[in-house]
């Protein structure tokens, strides 16, 4: 054969591998991570013959079965019958899994039996009085594992805020655990459920799991009304069904949309108030520059790479961001932090921009997009 021959065969070669491994990512299934909370001799909280470990399976299971019938998404579960996980290993078999979302399911309950509703935290260290009560309440169940002062040595489970001694790994997911979380209170309130929102507290099932995560207080057991909803066949349903519905929204922004991605309308109407937009405060780490001013009668769009979030605020000097210059700064009431960079309004240049930012170490930047300044999916941008 000759050499001309020879690299011919060798470029179709390379050809080939290129076109299978872009073959194989767009159709690489989205992973999902689904934790039942308690298990066994850990009964959680139990409350008028309603049992938490019981309930948050039997959640789990038809999120799952819901999720499956799906095959875009890939679901594996710490649990499926009522066995005894670790709290370490919960996030563990998600880091295996290498999941996109690690999702763990509990009920609520509280001394005060009128005490209602659902909220969705993610890992954070905010010091609310009433998140760390729950936080310490979760944490409680490695008191049941053996050496467990070894195992989370620098933790105290009576006291969440030790975890801020312990080396976290949160910010780089906290906007998507955030967005997941969200997507979760808005379906519940499709359903006619109370929503007490998207909240922070350090929990120790969460502080290992490498992806974003979030922990779902479905509702209070304590509630006579809502634990028997919560205990019943009916109740279950609907809210795994409003999980279920959460996690491919959330799928469909950040992953892609597929033909079998279909997200079944809540059964009941409506009952939410009105969001009350916040206006973001924008700044960048270069000096003012005039723009063109678009016309007002077009639509605007434009594509940014989300960079990281973060709860602190950075300066914005291009060495604090490996030498990535004009990175913005938008944060929502100064609680949260969003950096991105390069905002162009062509696609391809925004793809370039997050090539760029990877190749500088940022391996979990992704694109957004915004419409006439309101964030929206890059899906919808495109069309």
């Amino acid at each position: 054969m000759s050499k001309l021959h020879k690299i011919k065969h060798l470029l179709l070669f390379l050809t080939f591998i290129a076109s299978f491994s872009a073959f194989s990512q767009s159709n690489s299934k989205f992973k999902v991570t689904l934790d039942a909370g308690h298990g066994a001799h850990d009964f959680g909280a139990v409350y008028h013959g309603h049992i938490e470990k019981n309930i948050t399976l039997a959640i789990v299971l038809k999120v799952g079965k819901i999720l499956e019938a799906n095959p875009n998404i890939d679901v594996n579960y710490t649990r499926k019958n009522d066995t005894f996980i670790e709290l370490v290993e919960r996030s563990s078999i998600a880091n295996r899994a290498d999941a996109n979302i690690f999702v763990s399911i509990h009920c609520n309950a509280n001394k005060n039996t009128a005490a209602c509703g659902s909220e969705t935290y993610v890992m954070g260290l905010n010091k609310n009085a009433s998140n760390l009560a729950i936080a310490k309440s979760e944490n409680a169940v490695i008191t049941l594992e053996k050496d467990y002062k070894q195992k989370y040595e620098g933790f105290d489970p009576n006291n969440p805020s030790s975890m801020i001694g312990i080396t976290l790994m949160q910010e780089e997911y906290i906007e998507n655990s955030i967005s997941l979380a969200s997507k979760i209170q808005d379906q519940f309130s499709g359903i006619n459920k109370k929503t007490r929102g998207v909240k922070q507290a350090p929990f120790m099932v969460l502080h290992k799991a490498y992806m974003p995560r979030v922990l779902i207080e479905t509702g209070f057991i304590s509630n006579p009304e809502e634990g028997a909803l919560l205990d019943s066949e009916d109740g279950q349903q609907e809210i795994a069904q409003a999980i279920a519905n959460a996690i491919v929204s959330y799928k469909k922004e950040y992953f892609g949309s597929n033909s079998n991605d279909v997200i079944e309308k809540p059964s009941k109407k409506m009952a939410q108030e009105p969001v009350k937009e916040i206006t973001p405060t924008v700044v960048k780490n270069e000096s003012i520059v005039e723009k063109e001013q678009p016309n007002p009668a077009i639509p605007m769009i434009v594509f940014k790479v989300q960079l990281a979030a973060a709860v602190k605020k950075i300066e914005l000097i291009p060495s604090n961001f490996k030498g990535l210059r004009n990175v913005e700064s938008t944060t929502d009431n100064g609680q949260l932090y969003k950096y991105t960079y390069g905002e162009t309004s062509d696609y391809e240049v925004a793809k370039k921009n997050l090539e760029e930012a990877k190749s500088k170490g940022y391996t979990s930047a992704y694109l957004v997009a915004f419409k006439d300044g309101k964030k929206i999916s890059v899906q919808e941008a495109l069309k």
